[in-house]
């Protein structure tokens, strides 16, 4: 009974590796650069490729449960070949998927619906971990620079990856849609202010308009239609990104952890080189 995750190496997908690691479950962890994957000892690691379904042939033999992603490629574009991925795990007899999704549909969860499988999707507005964003101003110049102090009700990477896990090993997920979020709804402002708690070190929070946004954007060479996303977010968030809601503790049984907790846990990577 072999689970296969592909985004192996990615922020939740290095989680849900982990996690069923520590149920003593067989892992097989897909990734574009095995040599680079640093991945936990007794996790198999394959060669392959999302935007080349055929790639992901020998990785798929004798897979109970898969965990997808609806992105690849280095680029990041969601992905196309959703219909023959979905086709291939079918044909390997996979029985249980699980799906982290964004804030649009792909070809991915369009080809699971259609096909009638035992898919469960998990979702989120915003990982904690996004706050890694504003590592080089915090580590530089104790600064934190956001467009939008708008609340997000951000949820931590473990804590999707515990539900992706639950839905995977367990019974009554199938046709699911999670919704996830952390206990608590915070604006930029008040997460570095935990922030800076976690590294002892004050730190100062500056909101930006929009023009000083742009500019900041460009200056850090990210693509027109990236500025224009980021513009909309930080000026007409989705409301239901500030809802709290009760599906991690519902799905594992377990409280969602704080944000505070995510600062204390990697705080040593904000600190001062």
């Amino acid at each position: 009974m072999t689970f296969l995750v592909t985004g192996a190496t990615g922020t939740v997908g290095r989680q849900i590796v982990a996690q069923l690691v520590e149920r003593g479950l067989p892992v097989r962890a897909l990734t574009r650069n095995p040599a680079a994957a640093r991945l936990p000892d007794g996790v198999e690691v394959a060669c392959g490729d999302l935007t080349s379904p055929r790639t992901l042939v020998p990785a798929l033999e004798g897979v109970a449960g898969l965990h997808l992603i609806t992105f690849g490629g280095d680029d990041g574009a969601d992905l196309e070949t959703g219909p023959e991925i979905v086709e291939l795990a079918a044909r390997a007899g996979v029985a249980r998927i699980s799906v982290l999704t964004g804030w649009e549909e792909t070809s991915v969860e369009r080809a699971l619906r259609e096909a009638n499988a035992a898919w469960t999707q998990v979702w989120c507005a915003e990982f904690m971990a996004n706050a890694y964003d504003w590592l080089e101003s915090i580590r530089d110049e104790g600064v934190v620079r956001v467009f939008g102090n708008h609340p997000s009700a951000v949820v931590h990477e473990a804590d999707i990856a515990a539900v992706a896990v639950a839905a995977l090993v367990g019974e009554g997920h199938a046709g699911r849609s999670y919704a996830l979020t952390g206990p608590e709804s915070l604006t930029p402002e008040q997460r570095t202010r935990l922030l800076g708690a976690a590294i002892g070190r004050e730190l100062r929070f500056e909101e930006l308009d929009e023009a000083g946004y742009r500019a900041l954007m460009r200056a850090a060479g990210v693509s027109d239609d990236l500025i224009e996303f980021g513009v909309q977010l930080g000026a007409r968030p989705p409301e239901a990104g500030a809802v709290v809601r009760p599906t991690v503790e519902r799905v594992t049984g377990r409280p969602a952890r704080t944000f505070a907790q995510w600062a204390a846990e990697h705080a040593t990577a904000f600190e001062q080189p």
